[in-house]
């Protein structure tokens, strides 16, 4: 019986990684690539049970090994560019530019959480210059209006779907405005942000739908988001942009990778750790959903995910010095021919899945 059970947990892990490599956006294909670093650990551990217990140099022994081997070592591959023992993608500030910081806390407050006093003593301690909420309801309106005080620029977008948001600023905003790029009841705040020293920043704020099981929801509206956002980014002339929020999305994942290409974005977490921020109430299975890419226009002052406010999500608090001569010194990941081919796909999926209506959790 033990035999089976181990068999049947690396056999499982192989599986998944081998559904993984697939371009499905059916979300039992998709949620495959969430616990890379889960499967690794999982399969590791069955193959030295398997060698310990049960090998015989037989040839199926032999099978079963390699396979997991390859699981471990391909895992293992996806993971490493977010372990300490990975280079940098985004350099630490040499010398602290007046006027030129900016430092955004972004945090999913999760809908029915009623810890409106955490977030706000986090944001009295860790003073950041923005701050994006999201999956804030009218309840977490009222409760973050006194923010309004020290933030006077503030863009409100409050639903009761789990993907309201809201945008409070310190600085000066220029045409913040609330679009519904792929579906109409999922926003995003798109603005300029003025630096004290003057410059403009680009800022998207975002929280796509993630695919879920329970409700038979697919990747397709995330991925189309996001490939939407990264081309348009990467179409633009090129200027200070960050982009923030809950993206439903690993950093690891083929769609997120497949955005950083488009856009030219850098993650400051390359080199540097996971940062997982969900699931806060589960040690076990946590992931890096929150996430705060930016143009090589800027280096890392801080990055630091926040204790809990009872969300599912910790909050997550980067602290970027706009320095335009860092981009001489700061290189992304290189597009690939295929991209913007893979890119319009996903397009037209979700124009074919929204005109049908299976783009909706719940359909039929």
């Amino acid at each position: 019986m033990l035999q089976w059970v181990v068999v049947a947990l690396g056999s499982l892990m192989v599986a998944g990684t081998l559904a993984s490599l697939s371009s499905s956006p059916h979300w039992l294909v998709r949620l495959w690539d969430f616990p890379r670093v889960q499967i690794a650990l999982v399969t590791v551990l069955s193959a030295l049970a398997y060698w310990a217990l049960f090998f015989r140099g037989r040839p199926g022994d032999w099978v079963f090994l390699a396979a997991t081997a390859a699981c471990t070592i391909w895992q293992a591959i996806n993971i490493f560019p977010y372990t300490p023992l990975a280079p940098v993608q985004v350099q630490r500030q040499r010398e602290a530019v007046k006027g030129r910081c900016l430092r955004v806390l972004i945090s999913n407050v999760l809908m029915e959480n009623d810890g409106y006093d955490r977030l706000l003593e986090m944001i009295d301690e860790s003073d950041p210059d923005l701050v994006l909420a999201v999956e804030t309801d009218h309840k977490w309106a009222r409760a973050l209006e006194p923010l309004a005080e020290r933030y006077p620029q503030v863009v409100r977008q409050p639903q009761d779907n789990y993907y309201g948001l809201m945008l409070f600023s310190r600085f000066p905003l220029m045409e913040p405005r609330v679009e519904f790029l792929v579906q109409d009841d999922i926003p995003s705040v798109h603005t300029a942000v003025q630096l004290p020293s003057g410059d403009w920043v680009a800022l998207h704020g975002l929280h796509p739908r993630p695919p879920e099981p329970l409700s038979d929801q697919d990747s397709t509206p995330r991925d189309a988001e996001l490939v939407l956002m990264g081309r348009a980014i990467g179409d633009a002339e090129a200027r200070p942009t960050l982009v923030v929020g809950d993206l439903n999305d690993v950093a690891w994942s083929p769609t997120t990778r497949l955005f950083l290409r488009l856009s030219g974005m850098l993650d400051p977490r390359v080199g540097r750790g996971l940062f997982s921020s969900f699931n806060a109430k589960n040690p076990l299975f946590r992931y890096p959903l929150d996430h705060v890419f930016h143009s090589d226009h800027f280096r890392l002052v801080k990055l630091q995910r926040l204790p809990s406010i009872g969300s599912d999500h910790f909050p997550m608090l980067v602290e970027l010095s706009y320095e335009p001569t860092a981009s001489a010194e700061q290189d992304g990941l290189d597009q690939r021919p295929e991209d913007r081919e893979e890119a319009q796909e996903k397009l037209e999926i979700q124009a074919e899945a929204a005109r049908t209506g299976d783009d909706r959790p719940g359909r039929e």
